[in-house]
């Protein structure tokens, strides 16, 4: 079911995923458009996501804005009172705590700041780590990959003593502790996008790209039902529930929007391996676990791998 609309208020609007928007030059959206957005989304019962340029929006528009209750999405020198702020650099870190931030990065640039990480943690209230270039990782990238999220581990376990412990948010490891289903990015289910040109995407990552209708129009995604999980007989077994399943990186890499490819499979399933070792970590430290549910270790990091096991075990096809 629909429920998040986003709005990119200019072309240059920062990313906040693992996808980079393709380099645009300045184009504020309307603020006709932009009013028109907002009615259609009340209409729609939606929750709003303003998404923000690297610069301060004229006052018409800071006003059609607080129309509706919102979550603004930006950089810190766009001047606005940001629910989440995209980082620019680690250095921004100082200024934006204690909000919850986005970094973008590469796996280098991840495993060059590793250091930085603990760090970050321990001075906001949530980090999300976009990784920009998982679509072409190999088998070196992976190995990489399993070694940083495994120094963030023991980075994060030996911080925990006896008893309590606020355990710092961060998207990579602690997501999979208290998720209890499939949290995807939902893009064409749940949340599509408003681009400056009055159309809706499924994505921002879409807007060069076919739309989805417009304002005008009404929205129009073509065999919706092909972006629900309901839909996706490999993503609906597996428990790798922190992962974004990316329908536009399934269609980039295997031609079909609910298809995984073998790169998100894997860096999600390397991801639930290390948040298995941080929770058994962590339980024997004696931390409170609260509501997280223990889960089992698994021996495979392609869900592919094991389809003939699911068909055995009839999960396969229903």
């Amino acid at each position: 079911m629909l429920t998040y609309l986003v709005i990119l208020l200019d072309d240059t609007s920062v990313s906040f995923c693992g996808v980079p928007h393709p380099k645009r030059s300045r184009n504020l959206i309307p603020s006709d458009k932009l009013r028109k957005g907002i009615v259609w989304a009340m209409k729609e019962n939606l929750n709003i996501q303003f998404v923000y340029p690297h610069y301060r929006l004229p006052d018409e528009h800071r006003e059609v804005i607080e129309m509706i209750d919102h979550t603004k999405i930006g950089p810190l020198s766009c001047e606005e009172e940001l629910d989440v702020v995209v980082l620019d650099s680690p250095a921004d870190i100082e200024r934006a705590a204690p909000l919850p931030c986005i970094w973008q990065c590469t796996l280098s640039e991840l495993s060059k700041q590793l250091s930085l990480v603990l760090t970050f943690l321990r001075k906001v209230s949530r980090l999300n780590i976009m990784l920009t270039d998982i679509a072409v990782w190999g088998e070196n990238e992976f190995n990489t990959y399993k070694t940083v999220l495994n120094q963030i581990v023991d980075g994060l376990a030996a911080e925990v003593g006896e008893g309590e412990f606020a355990l710092p948010q961060l998207n990579l490891l602690t997501d999979r502790l208290i998720l209890s289903k499939m949290n995807n990015c939902g893009a064409g289910d749940s949340c599509v996008t408003l681009a400056p040109d009055g159309r809706f995407y499924v994505c921002p990552a879409y807007y060069n790209g076919e739309n989805a209708g417009s304002l005008d129009n009404g929205l129009l995604i073509p065999n919706r039902q092909l972006f629900q999980l309901s839909h996706a007989p490999i993503c609906r077994q597996c428990d790798a529930w922190q992962c974004k399943r990316c329908v536009w990186m399934n269609g980039k890499l295997t031609g079909d929007v609910n298809t995984p490819s073998h790169q998100q499979c894997v860096a999600a399933h390397l991801e639930r391996n290390a948040s298995h070792r941080l929770q058994q970590l962590l339980i024997e430290r004696g931390f409170q676990m609260g509501k997280c549910s223990e889960f089992n270790k698994i021996d495979y990091l392609d869900p592919f791998n094991i389809v003939n096991k699911w068909k055995q075990e009839k999960l396969w096809g229903e």
